[in-house]
């Protein structure tokens, strides 16, 4: 293996050891280890020209921006091709989530999530890709 040096601020580190002890890794490096491969698969999902994926797109926003939930059904609405189901749901006085099913293409999938992200009002967004595999004609 080759030995690599990050800077990191320390207020995050201290955050990343209390998930270390958390999640059982036995050393940052694992668990750094553990978090490029993650993010590396995901990046060459992202890549992938062809075939068809399961996705949920998670987002978030203030309970006050109703224009959000407003916006975000009428992309569901636009999106019906992909998007298989959604869930809404208030998180405390002052956040809501928003959760999509979607299946279709990484491209497709990556846009959809790229039009939520683009959305004022909106403060995260998380989108998880996983493969599907073809099936075998009848």
């Amino acid at each position: 293996m080759v030995a690599v040096s990050i800077t990191i601020p320390g207020n995050l580190l201290k955050k990343f050891d209390g998930f270390l002890k958390i999640r059982g890794y036995y050393s940052r490096s694992e668990a750094f280890r553990d978090a490029l491969r993650s993010l590396m698969s995901e990046f060459e999902l992202s890549e992938k020209e062809s075939g068809r994926v399961a996705a949920t797109i998670v987002a978030t926003y203030e309970y006050s921006r109703k224009d959000v939930t407003t916006r975000l059904i009428r992309l569901t609405c636009e999106s019906d091709d992909v998007v298989i189901e959604s869930l809404h749901r208030h998180l405390g006085d002052h956040q809501c989530l928003s959760v999509f099913v979607a299946e279709g293409t990484v491209q497709r999938i990556l846009s959809l999530a790229g039009r939520i992200r683009a959305m004022r009002g909106i403060e995260q967004v998380k989108t998880t890709l996983i493969p599907m595999q073809e099936r075998a004609p009848a």
